[in-house]
């Protein structure tokens, strides 16, 4: 029956130079940063803003990406474990991110930086969701890469059986999150450059949002849960820190279409 799906063995090792070890999740991931500060120079460029202010803007995503992640790993999926063994939160290499700690290190960095930089907040949002979107196929490939984060157990005629965890079909759930975040990267990519949306304060954020994480809250109905205390909750840690997502997606959707958003990252009255 093995024969009959796709069997999964790759090695997650580009390769190694001494002690030092390439993967394809790192190069991945370093990729997510490289296309995406590409597509921020063009939108900076097309407004006519200095390529010194998304450096400092990249510095700012840099580190809150890998920060809120590893942070949200820590306290959202293991507190116990983290609590007892601080230390060992800085351990990054061990493995150990979650997309939810790093879209609150975003969203605070990027208020700092917006505050320091002159710039609306809305402004910022409404073009960085852009990357992060493709930042999220680079990723979820990654973590393919890696065979890890995979669905439940499955016979469908494209699951994939990843030998280096056990030999039971699966649910390919990184590519359908991957091809997912790349569709909608397309669009925003899209919106914005064709349709100027990012005229309208708040909108594509607010797409991103409400799209992203419902996408995220219905593929977690075909994953395994990452840890045993979620076999316990009606829905798992992933869908229930998607929920608050989606619901201010939305809020800000419709917050952007009545106009009730102004340019300086505010909430206008009526």
């Amino acid at each position: 029956m093995i024969l009959n799906y796709i069997n999964w063995n790759v090695d997650p090792e580009v390769f190694h130079i001494g002690g030092l070890s390439i993967r394809w999740y790192g190069i991945l991931f370093a990729a997510s940063f490289v296309f995406g500060y590409f597509i921020m120079l063009k939108i900076f460029r097309r407004e006519g803003i200095s390529q010194e202010l998304l450096d400092k803007l990249s510095i700012y995503m840099g580190v809150a990406t890998v920060v809120g992640a590893r942070l949200g790993h820590c306290l959202f999926y293991q507190p116990d474990y983290y609590l007892r063994y601080p230390f060992e939160i800085l351990m990054v290499w061990k493995g150990g991110l979650a997309s939810h700690g790093a879209a609150i290190g975003i969203l605070t960095a990027l208020w700092m930086f917006a505050r320091k930089a002159g710039k609306s907040w809305w402004w910022i949002l409404d073009r960085i969701v852009i990357v992060i979107a493709l930042s999220g196929f680079f990723i979820r490939t990654g973590n393919l890469m890696n065979s890890e984060i995979f669905g439940k157990a499955s016979h469908v005629p494209w699951a994939f059986v990843f030998m280096r965890d056990n030999p039971v079909p699966r649910h390919p759930t990184q590519i359908y999150e991957a091809l997912s975040y790349l569709v909608l990267f397309l669009f925003l990519y899209f919106a914005y450059f064709r349709k100027n949306l990012g005229q309208r304060a708040g909108l594509l954020f607010g797409i991103f949002m409400a799209v992203l994480w419902s996408i995220r809250f219905l593929v977690e109905f075909l994953k395994e849960n990452q840890v045993d205390f979620e076999n316990k909750l009606p829905l798992n840690m992933g869908q229930l820190l998607s929920i608050p997502f989606i619901i201010a997606g939305l809020v800000i959707i419709w917050l952007s279409l009545k106009n009730k958003l102004s340019k300086k990252g505010e909430i206008q009255s009526s």
